[in-house]
């Protein structure tokens, strides 16, 4: 048996038609496809009992991303720092990272400025409009 391959990492939202603009249009990431599901399967599967889910996928690189509104929807919660266990970031590769920095729109909160790390990665953390953390690196 092969082991598993990852075929997308998703992301929970509040409201996926406030979050989508920013992985689309300040991202630039590509949507690949829009769908609704729901049925006693779903919610059976995602153990939410009458769930159903409002999904984007969008291209990032060789993995999709994966957005989900769900209703029932879940009470909020507090933006996780990174060193908190459970904290979840998803990781964007970019080729000129000062560059993609200054170009973000002013509302787009970034924890700081681009860094260089002990191991040579230039990074900057973003938050996405509901607060999930989203790294930009560059590639060389």
């Amino acid at each position: 048996m092969s082991p598993p391959t990852v075929h997308h990492v998703g992301i929970t939202v509040e409201a996926l038609d406030r979050t989508l603009p920013f992985y689309r249009d300040v991202l630039g990431l590509e949507v690949l496809d829009r769908f609704s599901v729901s049925g006693a399967a779903f919610a059976d599967a995602v153990d939410v009992p009458g769930a159903t889910g409002r999904f984007a996928h969008l291209e990032a690189g060789s993995v999709r991303l994966e957005l989900v509104e769900y209703d029932p929807e879940a009470d909020s919660r507090t933006p996780p720092a990174l060193n908190q266990p459970g904290a979840t970031h998803v990781g964007l590769a970019v080729e000129d990272l000062d560059a993609r920095f200054e170009a973000l729109p002013e509302d787009v909160e970034a924890l700081c400025e681009p860094r260089t790390t002990e191991s040579g990665t230039r990074i900057c953390f973003l938050r996405d409009p509901e607060g999930n953390l989203v790294e930009l690196l560059e590639v060389e």
